[in-house]
């Protein structure tokens, strides 16, 4: 019996854009089960995602939630964090979703006296458990970040390339690129 309320079809979609099933991205598609369940999908409601990872499952938290890199409405921080949380800016709302660490080494088979499982069986166990032993819930750490926004461009001096005027790096009266500052800093 899955216990998880996305639908089968919406799983292997998710499994297609990620390119494989692994235990990450069931981690992923359950997070966005809960926030679709508390929230709705970003194109019924604003979300704003902020994870504490690079792993698998933010492809699924992107797929299955609407929030994404390139859209501006959600920001990767890689702490390592098996955490991410969610905010919807109509109403204020938000909860943060963290795995649990019991939990976790499930997945991880750090009891070295069972032996180690696939991919798939982990990626099922994810999807058959309670979602309640998967994850605590709290309200988020930090407040909303803001909105992205669109900024002027201007051309790296050294490079000749368009950069964001927010990353740019004054060095010697010039407006340098940060691969361009960064260069001239490794020099000195």
């Amino acid at each position: 019996m899955n216990l998880c309320n996305v639908s089968p079809e919406l799983i292997q979609q998710t499994i297609k854009f990620h390119g494989h099933i692994c235990p990450g991205l069931a981690i992923g598609i359950r997070v966005s089960e809960l926030v679709l369940k508390e929230f709705a999908h970003n194109d019924d409601t604003p979300l704003f995602a902020v994870v504490e990872t690079d792993m698998c499952g933010v492809d699924a938290i992107q797929f299955l939630t609407g929030c994404t890199y390139g859209k501006g409405n959600m920001i990767i921080l890689d702490y390592g964090k098996m955490a991410f949380s969610f905010y919807r800016r109509n109403d204020n709302s938000s909860i943060r979703i963290v795995v649990k660490p019991d939990f976790l080494k499930q997945i991880q088979n750090e009891n070295t006296e069972t032996p180690s499982k696939t991919h798939k069986e982990k990626f099922n166990y994810v999807m058959n458990s309670d979602i309640e032993n998967i994850f605590n819930t709290m309200l988020p750490i930090k407040p909303i970040p803001r909105p992205a926004k669109s900024l002027n461009s201007l051309i790296c001096q050294a490079c000749k390339e368009s950069v964001m005027e927010s990353r740019v790096r004054l060095y010697q009266g010039k407006t340098l690129c940060i691969p361009c500052f960064m260069a001239v800093e490794q020099k000195k």
